[in-house]
């Protein structure tokens, strides 16, 4: 299982109007602290799986306030305020959130701990929410996905905090596309994780998969025959890291030829030859309570020619993925 997965966060009840969150993260406390108080980083992390968040107002003491947006990955704008009660850098913070009608309709405290290691490498977050009443507490469970949302909000800042500490991965070299699906996260995974079902959605618009072969275990691989729509043919293949059912698949993917050897890409000789790929799959912590499918992408063991490449077809990859997963939506609709 992966480290950074939801499931790598504790959740707990302490009590009938208390939620309870703990997650290990491997950085000092005052990088986390650093991620949790700074618009910049909260715009990179902050909320569930597929959210965005803007930031409109931060005035960061006791009695200052934070006014921002999370933009739900289906459009809907949700305005927030939290107001800052008490300020332990970087050891304690609470924060009151909600308490305007224009605000989000919900209510409650957050004490939020950030306990270090004895060699101070690592953290224990501690994340209690405190609502009014039991009946609160079940509301935001029942409407807003909030104990879920809680784990995903903690296994993204993770992933965040790794990309802060990395002197050598720059976030601007990685891949990233994310897409709401409504269908549950079995049928998601199964869409991604059957040949049969591959075969009817993978690929670009105008593109179609007249062959290929799934051997889907750790170490095997998807190889694939795509044509386009002039009829051309180009070959691509899958070889599995990862997979950990139905949270996250990881696999390097690279053109190949039909024997299954990897390639150079067909349209341009400078193209990194592998691209590490990781898909994630997470229950959708809205209303919709469909799946969020998030794919990163980058180039693997590149020249830095090569990643450059990488960097300069972004726009393009964007326009393919986003094509497939219009693809995949219309399947999980089928």
């Amino acid at each position: 299982m992966s480290a950074r997965s939801e499931s790598a966060t504790q959740l707990t009840f302490p009590s009938e109007h208390e939620i309870e969150l703990v997650r290990v993260v491997q950085a000092p406390a005052a990088l986390v602290w650093k991620a949790w108080t700074s618009p910049e980083h909260l715009a990179r992390w902050w909320g569930p799986n597929g959210f965005r968040t803007t930031t409109r107002a931060m005035e960061l003491r006791p009695g200052g306030s934070w006014r921002f947006v999370m933009h739900g990955p289906d459009g809907t704008d949700y305005d927030n305020l939290i107001t800052f009660l008490e300020m332990d850098e970087p050891r304690r913070l609470v924060y009151k959130h909600g308490g305007e009608v224009d605000s989000e309709p919900v209510n409650f405290e957050v004490t939020v701990s950030f306990t270090p290691s004895a060699d101070q490498h690592s953290t224990i977050i501690t994340m209690r929410s405190r609502f009014p009443s039991a009946q609160a507490r079940d509301y935001v469970i029942r409407e807003y996905g909030a104990a879920e949302g809680g784990r995903q909000h903690l296994a993204r800042l993770d992933e965040y905090l790794v990309l802060m500490l990395s002197e050598s991965t720059d976030s601007n070299h990685v891949f990233v596309i994310s897409r709401v699906f409504q269908a549950p996260r079995e049928t998601v995974w199964q869409a991604w994780t059957r040949q049969e079902n591959l075969a009817r959605w993978f690929g670009p618009q105008g593109t179609t998969i007249p062959r290929c072969t799934l051997d889907f275990q750790v170490g095997g691989i998807f190889h694939y025959c795509m044509r386009s729509a002039d009829g051309s043919e180009h070959w691509g293949k899958w070889v599995f890291r990862e997979i950990t059912p139905p949270e996250r698949l990881e696999f390097v993917i690279s053109f190949a030829d039909a024997q299954g050897r990897a390639v150079r890409a067909f349209f341009d000789e400078q193209w990194p030859l592998e691209m590490l790929t990781r898909v994630t799959f997470a229950e959708h912590a809205d209303k919709s309570h469909g799946t969020v499918v998030t794919i990163r992408k980058e180039a693997f063991q590149a020249t830095a020619v090569e990643q450059e490449q990488f960097i300069r077809g972004m726009s393009s990859m964007q326009q393919g993925w986003g094509g497939t997963l219009d693809k995949l939506e219309a399947y999980c609709q089928h």
